[in-house]
């Protein structure tokens, strides 16, 4: 298959990338001869700029539009306020995760939507289904929702410390009016984005959507000061660290948030009311007993001696298989080993002792909270990040 590329690929090629396929497209995993832990680094102690142009930008419209968004996610956006976004995830009818996305609330009716490239053609295909089922039996004749897809829409991260004096040098919009979780409309060197509070890294940064025909330009003039090209290789270190699942390792159709531990994007309301699609099995996990609860829950774990990575089998300390790790690397900012995956219920309280089998031999493992390393989000002028 012909890997697809975003409108900076052109750029990643003249500054020394070394692309790989990821999601379908061709992606930089790295520039010229810096290494993974020196980019990591770099964005963990000053700036880097990613390209997530692969990712899928969309807006949903509509008067109904909130309600049919509270219809396929378990989380609240009718109250939701106006350029204020919300984690959450994408649902099949057994309440498991067709993908995980970020939503902003523009206004009353105009919902801004990403999603992950890797699951752009379910995606897609489940948003067609299920607004045709919407505007057919739900929305009515004034009540009708669209989608329009951004192709060729721009999208780039500006993660770390000194991102916001970075941003700040161009543009006029006072970036400390925008903290964590908001967004905007604002010129850049005379372009106007959109510009999220936010991204993959748990570091301060923004995701900036650009105009296609500007993401070159933009993304060059970004380039500046301290500034370091980051790829992909970073991109996974750096959001495990922060406890950040990726779409295909950590989550799949056969997840369900509760087992995920994302029980935190279902508010208070939507678990007494449900009415969302896989209500029924995610709120019996929710609210179930032992015997109606998850059967398995994400955990974060510290691995001694060795890296674990995806596939490695979690063990009791007595020997029995509990489960089994789906993202694990040495973690550069902490010099251990950390890792994600998940274990049966009853294994996954804070400070329990596992086992992981790594390359035939068994090392002892923690369950450990998440994030593994504090995140820095800009939570407001004078507010501390917790």
């Amino acid at each position: 298959m012909q890997l697809l590329k975003t409108g900076l690929y052109d750029f990643h090629v003249k500054h020394g990338a070394k692309m790989v396929p990821f999601a379908g497209y061709s992606m930089p995993l790295s520039y010229g001869t810096v290494g993974q832990v020196t980019a990591h680094n770099h964005v963990r102690n000053s700036v880097g700029l990613f390209d997530v142009g692969h990712m899928v930008q969309s807006f949903i419209r509509g008067p109904t539009a909130p309600a049919f968004l509270e219809w396929i996610t378990p989380s609240g956006f009718a109250s939701l306020g106006h350029f204020s976004s919300q984690l959450s995830v994408i649902l099949n009818d057994k309440g498991g995760i067709i993908d995980d996305t970020v939503i902003c609330r523009h206004d009353d009716t105009t919902y801004y939507v990403v999603t992950n490239a890797g699951r752009r053609a379910e995606d897609l295909a489940w948003f067609k289904e299920k607004i045709d089922e919407w505007n057919t039996e739900k929305g009515g004749k004034d009540g009708k929702i669209e989608i329009e897809v951004l192709d060729g829409q721009g999208l780039v991260a500006l993660q770390g410390p000194e991102a916001p004096a970075v941003l700040q040098q161009l543009t006029k919009y006072d970036l400390t009016e925008l903290p964590f979780g908001k967004s905007t409309y604002a010129d850049i060197v005379g372009v106007r984005c959109h510009i999220a509070r936010g991204g993959y890294t748990g570091e301060d940064g923004f995701e900036i959507s650009i105009p296609a025909e500007h993401t070159v330009g933009l993304t060059e003039a970004l380039f500046t000061g301290p500034v370091a090209l980051t790829g992909l290789g970073a991109r996974d270190s750096l959001r495990l660290e922060a406890g950040m699942c990726l779409y295909g390792h950590d989550l799949n159709e056969d997840i369900t948030p509760i087992e995920a531990a994302l029980a935190w994007v279902i508010p208070k309301a939507r678990r007494e009311t449900g009415g969302f699609i896989g209500a029924e099995n995610v709120l019996k996990q929710l609210k179930g007993s032992l015997k109606d609860g998850p059967l398995r829950r994400r955990v974060g774990m510290i691995v001694d001696d060795a890296p674990a990575r995806e596939g490695a089998k979690i063990l009791s300390r007595d020997g029995g298989n509990i489960g089994t790790v789906t993202s694990g690397i040495p973690s550069p900012t902490l010099g251990k080993n950390i890792a994600m995956g998940y274990v049966d219920s009853g294994f996954y309280k804070k400070g329990t002792s596992v086992q992981v089998e790594i390359r035939k031999q068994l090392r002892s493992a923690t369950i450990t909270p998440m994030p593994f390393v504090p995140t820095k989000y800009y939570r407001g002028k004078g507010i501390q990040s917790p």
